[in-house]
């Protein structure tokens, strides 16, 4: 369509409406910053949670409302890419080190090696697959400190879990995007509920971990590995 069209006062709300709602990520990156600064791990990982459902949902909203038909001056896609290193690498890094995760003299190192990698992740311009994989590990680091945290392991195990999956980054192991891939997407959505809600149990109870939410909670993280193990040896789209 031509950027020349010219769109109604309604379509043109409606579509800053959704990139403010984008927006929103970066209020939400900062309360999980204060969250970390104040020492509450937990409130810094629900923060980023609802980060993660923000940028869960924005991408569809925009399509609906075709923001890049009524507002082709503002790029959506790189408020979002900004928006989510805040939230997806920078917070969690932090959050990493600050809550003393990774072996004592390597915290420094460590956190530095998540913020490299990740550049490598957000401007690779093959970043997806032709059925919205992500292409090599998508810099969720907010998901690896969830997992970090929840399970307590030793910092070296921390550390080694690290950098095996940022070294991921540079590979083509597919992940899963569960609300973009069309394959199985009523199951993916399902399961991505169950997980949000058992994490936020999880961290609600930290650091017991109750059988009866740790069971559902492994189990949708065992579903989301089968489904990326399957879709990478599948080979291309």
């Amino acid at each position: 369509m031509s950027s020349s069209t010219t769109y109604s006062v309604g379509r043109r709300l409606s579509a800053w409406s959704v990139h403010a709602f984008t927006g929103s990520g970066t209020v939400l990156g900062l309360l999980a910053l204060l969250a970390v600064i104040d020492g509450n791990a937990t409130a810094c990982l629900i923060w980023l949670g609802i980060a993660l459902i923000v940028d869960g949902v924005d991408g569809t909203l925009a399509r609906r409302a075709a923001v890049r038909d009524v507002l082709p001056d503002f790029d959506g896609s790189v408020l979002d890419l900004v928006i989510d290193y805040l939230n997806y690498v920078v917070v969690p890094a932090i959050f990493l080190y600050r809550f003393g995760l990774f072996p004592d003299g390597f915290g420094t190192v460590l956190t530095a090696f998540i913020l490299v990698t990740s550049l490598y992740c957000f401007c690779n311009v093959h970043m997806k697959s032709g059925d919205n994989y992500f292409v090599g590990f998508p810099a969720i680091w907010n998901v690896v400190a969830l997992y970090l945290w929840v399970l307590g392991w030793p910092g070296f195990v921390n550390a080694l879990v690290v950098v095996v999956i940022g070294a991921l980054t540079f590979t083509t192991v597919k992940f899963l995007h569960p609300f973009r891939v069309r394959e199985f997407m009523a199951i993916n959505i399902a399961v991505t509920v169950v997980w949000m809600a058992s994490s936020l149990i999880l961290l609600l109870v930290h650091p017991e971990l109750p059988v009866i939410v740790l069971v559902p909670w492994l189990a949708a993280t065992a579903y989301y590995v089968g489904v990326c193990l399957w879709r990478t040896l599948r080979g291309p789209a």
